[in-house]
């Protein structure tokens, strides 16, 4: 028996609030308190951020003006960047689509290749891509080469990762088709699986190729190539309006790329 409807211009009575919702605010009240508090956490003080905030200014005016004349130097390493984005790019992602497929529960053959593979992937995610470099360039030297190694490891994680999760959100509906008309399962992913997530999968794509330009200056810090070894060089020698040109340099670069990016998404998604 259904019960009877409101009167007209009543408005019906509002649901219930989850008390759930107020334990987990305040759970995330009391956990925020503890990290940040002096006596347990790490003494965040907002006021000493305050009262400190003038103490860098000295160096920050070191950076202007920035000497303009330093600019062509910083082609070559720029390049060199470039490239190393663009090789680990193509090696990482190529080879995070088919791993993704593993990581899926709709696509993975059986319950042991998931595991494993999300377990590797866990792995591979937990490791920042600074320490990758580090390792890789104690093993291989100093150079781009170990700067690509360590982004190509990132982009597989990156790109599988978000890439399993869109298959588990896939149309069930042309998996079934496909199943029914005696498909094998490789068939499966090819015909019925793979056109719902290209799309996505050169958004990510692209998405990762941004990141690679922005990592592989942080990682050319620790002897992997690409502009972050002239970074450090500059640092190091306290020239600063040399290092402001290639501050401008990377972000000019890196807005022109992201342009580019969301030109292609638009097109080819």
């Amino acid at each position: 028996m259904t019960s009877a409807a409101p009167p007209a211009g009543v408005r019906p009575a509002k649901p219930r609030r989850s008390p759930w919702t107020t334990v987990a605010l305040v759970g995330f009240a009391a956990l925020t308190w503890w990290a940040a508090s002096t006596e347990f956490g790490i003494g965040f003080d907002v006021v000493r951020i305050f009262e400190n905030i003038t103490r860098g200014a000295d160096i920050i005016a070191e950076f202007f003006p920035p000497n303009w004349e330093y600019l062509p130097r910083t082609y070559g390493p720029m390049l060199e960047t470039f490239r190393m984005a663009v090789i680990a790019s193509v090696i990482g992602c190529g080879v995070a689509l088919p791993i993704s497929f593993l990581a899926s529960r709709v696509t993975t053959p059986n319950l042991v290749a998931f595991l494993v593979d999300r377990s590797v992937l866990n792995v591979v995610r937990a490791l920042p891509d600074l320490l990758y470099a580090l390792v890789f360039v104690a093993a291989v030297g100093i150079g781009p080469l170990p700067g690509i190694l360590a982004l190509v490891l990132f982009n597989i994680g990156v790109v599988a990762k978000l890439l399993s999760e869109t298959i588990d959100g896939v149309d069930p509906g042309p998996i079934e088709a496909a199943n029914a008309a005696g498909a094998n399962r490789t068939q499966m992913v090819r015909w019925s699986v793979l056109p719902q997530v290209l799309p996505n999968y050169v958004a990510y794509s692209l998405y990762v190729f941004e990141l690679n330009i922005r990592a592989s200056a942080v990682i050319g810090i620790v002897g992997a190539g690409g502009i972050g070894n002239l970074i450090n060089t500059e640092r190091r020698f306290f020239r600063y309006d040399n290092l402001m040109v290639i501050l401008i340099e990377i972000f000019v670069f890196v807005f022109v790329i992201e342009l580019i990016s969301i030109w292609l998404r638009r097109k080819l998604v």
